[in-house]
């Protein structure tokens, strides 16, 4: 799986932002009892910060590499390798869900959610991606067209993830835009917004999905070629300038299961 060579040194420069999770936390409105699910739950990092929150979480993911540095990392926390669209688990388990810019990676988003849905009693999904039109806000998009687009592309629009919630018999309860901070701790797409010279590091790209999947090498070595020259220059201020955006970097979703 492309996300088992993804995982090879993930959590080198892929570490939960707590002032994420926090938040996540607070839009899932928990009640004092109930399990809650994190479905692609990587190497663990967003459901150890729910648990150390008060949260008693199971994490699932398909890929292998993944879980098992959640599990050595974290013991005691269940584990379980899964496909979100058929859960190994009997309906009405869990108290909510999260899933972590992930959703982009189901092949079927309908089935997904409706997945999730079979699992949960009324609680909430909390979701944290971004929109296409964040994404074609990005400076990167300067540097790395081609493998932007396909990240673009990649991701459901915003009436496609609201009718596959619907679907699923979601109701969304609110968006809430989040803009990256100065000082980023979980290093994904765009979290080089204020510090390009991030996305000189190999490490930070491996680490990436849309730079480990989606771009080809010859794209990656002429973007960072430009990049390095136009960070040299001063260029740089005045491109990530232009791509100052109200819309926020990313965003969460709420939804709440139908009765």
């Amino acid at each position: 799986m492309k996300y088992d060579a993804i995982g090879i040194g993930y959590d080198t420069t892929r570490r939960a932002d707590p002032r994420i999770a926090e938040r996540i936390f607070a839009l899932l409105e928990p009640g004092p009892e109930g399990r809650y699910l994190d479905v692609a739950c990587g190497t663990g990092n967003y459901t150890h910060c729910l648990h150390a929150l008060g949260l008693e979480v199971v994490g699932i993911d398909q890929s292998a590499t993944m879980l098992e540095a959640a599990r050595a990392k974290y013991p005691d926390i269940a584990w379980q390798l899964a496909d979100v669209e058929a859960l190994p688990f009997a309906d009405a388990t869990f108290a909510g869900a999260i899933c972590t810019q992930a959703i982009h990676h189901f092949p079927d988003l309908e089935r997904a959610f409706r997945e999730i849905g079979r699992v949960l009693t009324k609680g909430r999904l909390a979701l944290f991606t971004s929109t296409r039109d964040q994404m074609r806000s990005y400076w990167l998009n300067i540097y790395f067209p081609d493998a932007l687009a396909r990240a673009i592309d990649q991701l459901p629009s915003d009436q496609r993830l609201r009718a596959a919630l619907d679907q699923a018999r979601f109701q969304v309860v609110t968006t809430e835009p989040w803009f990256v901070p100065d000082d980023p701790i979980d290093l994904f797409l765009y979290s080089g917004k204020h510090n390009p010279t991030l996305y000189l590091d190999e490490r930070v790209r491996k680490g990436i999905s849309t730079f480990a999947n989606l771009a080809d090498a010859s794209e990656i070595e002429s973007g960072l070629d430009r990049l390095k020259v136009d960070i040299a220059s001063g260029e740089i201020s005045r491109v990530t300038r232009d791509h100052e955006s109200a819309l926020g970097d990313y965003q969460f979703v709420v939804a709440r299961k139908a009765s």
